[in-house]
């Protein structure tokens, strides 16, 4: 199968994808984590999110030998906010960061020990930091002085003390990955010059020990240089900020930031780089007594779970416009958005997508695929390479895992909510249940 996909117009992405887990084939048809495609959307319904657990934890444990005991690995849950999932790698020994209450919350009913959550977020409110104080939760990540002042009361009221960062944008930024965080005007954090202002505000609130530091620089990386580049200068923020405090900082949180590749061109994080760049930076750290009793750690989101999820949707119609061939399916951007090129990216790319009950069929070029709702900006698919393809025919966006149903404008048109299923080992654990167009609404009086 492999050396037939490989005489068809995919791209070289899509099938290195296809070739390593969650994927495996049997005949023409995709499956994932071993169940077969066509048997998922016949058990749960299309449109459908499916992920694999086991592919989850695999990559847990891959990053966790890369870092070799440089870093601590807290998943980020908004790539994925759903308990089961972020209970996975709670269970492999991961820490959470959330950034909402609603998340907090989520995190908690995963089984995570409170002391292992971080709470980030550019602007939380007074009842999301009460639920941080309520719960004692290990670290208070703050960006405003409203926040330090907010927290600083709340805890003091409570007579439960507060561990707490700073997040700071750095006044420098290695340069790399899909989003640049750092080193530019910012709503994160407080600006680097703005260090000694910062600290003596969290200094002055009795409820709050400052203990660490949080630098985010950019997301979406895909270059190991980079990453070791911006942990570097995180690194060195750090040692500065201990000397301005007298004492060294106890925890360092280096951000998230890994990427996955989407498009054709873009390659894997090279986790043998990442490896020795982890490697020369605990060699750093053990040598600096600022930095020796530090915990460093990192959140990543999207490289933990995105290439283990896939979006599953039906084909309902094939027509053709002026030269131009439409395939119209039951999914679009109201589950996806990331996947319609709409959720930030500049220029519009399509993800890796098969037709995935026909993988052994020969691919046409010029094929758009459409969603159900009004507007052209619902398209998966531009210029994709499809086979020819019927009513009732599976296809599948790959790497979706991640800032999938969550990151989407889901009410829009009214659509019903798609199923979401974990798939481990061999066991299909239901999620979400599909929605319905008869989902109840609230009656307000008139007039």
């Amino acid at each position: 199968m492999k050396n037939d996909l490989q005489r068809h117009p995919s791209s070289a992405l899509t099938q290195q994808l296809l070739t390593q887990p969650p994927y495996s084939l049997h005949g023409d048809e995709l499956c994932i984590g071993q169940v077969p495609v066509r048997e998922l959307v016949a058990r749960h319904g299309s449109p459908l999110y499916v992920l694999d657990g086991q592919t989850v934890q695999r990559r847990y444990g891959q990053l966790v030998n890369a870092l070799n005991g440089f870093a601590e690995v807290y998943f980020s849950i908004k790539a994925h906010p759903h308990p089961a999932v972020a209970a996975l790698l709670v269970a492999q020994g991961a820490g959470l960061e959330v950034a909402s209450g609603g998340e907090l919350l989520r995190a908690l009913a995963s089984g995570c020990s409170p002391q292992r959550i971080l709470f980030a977020g550019p602007a939380k409110s007074a009842q999301e930091l009460a639920l941080a104080v309520e719960h004692q939760i290990g670290e208070v990540h703050l960006e405003t002085e409203e926040e330090i002042a907010i927290l600083g009361a709340l805890a003091q009221s409570a007579g439960r003390p507060m561990t707490v960062a700073l997040r700071i944008n750095p006044s420098a930024a290695a340069q790399g990955g899909a989003m640049r965080m750092g080193g530019k005007p910012a709503a994160f954090g407080f600006d680097e010059e703005q260090l000694d202002t910062a600290i003596a505000a969290v200094m002055a609130q009795p409820g709050l020990q400052l203990e660490g530091l949080h630098v985010f620089a950019g997301t979406q990386v895909l270059d190991a240089r980079v990453l070791r580049q911006q942990w570097a200068c995180a690194l060195t923020l750090a040692v500065d900020m201990g000397k301005r405090l007298g004492r060294p900082l106890r925890r360092i949180d280096l951000g998230g930031g890994l990427g996955i590749p989407y498009h054709p061109g873009q390659s894997e994080l090279d986790l043998t780089a990442l490896a020795q760049a982890a490697a020369e930076l605990s060699a750093q750290c053990r040598a600096d007594p600022w930095l020796q009793q530090a915990q460093v750690l990192i959140e990543p989101g999207r490289w933990l779970v995105g290439p283990a999820g896939a979006y599953l949707l039906t084909v309902r119609a094939v027509k053709h416009s002026r030269g131009q061939r439409f395939v119209m399916a039951d999914g679009g951007m109201h589950h996806h958005l990331a996947a319609s090129g709409n959720l930030g990216q500049v220029i519009k790319l399509d993800f890796p997508l098969v037709a995935a009950n026909r993988l052994g069929q020969p691919e046409l070029t010029q094929t758009q695929l459409a969603g159900p709702l009004c507007t052209p900006l619902d398209t998966l698919g531009r210029q994709t390479a499809l086979p020819e393809l019927r009513a009732g025919d599976v296809l599948a966006v790959l790497q979706s895992g991640a800032y999938g149903l969550s990151a989407s404008p889901v009410g829009f048109l009214s659509h019903p909510m798609p199923a979401e299923v974990l798939v481990l080992d061999g066991q299909q654990r239901t999620l979400r249940e599909a929605g319905s167009f008869q989902a109840p609404l609230v009656n307000l009086p008139l007039g």
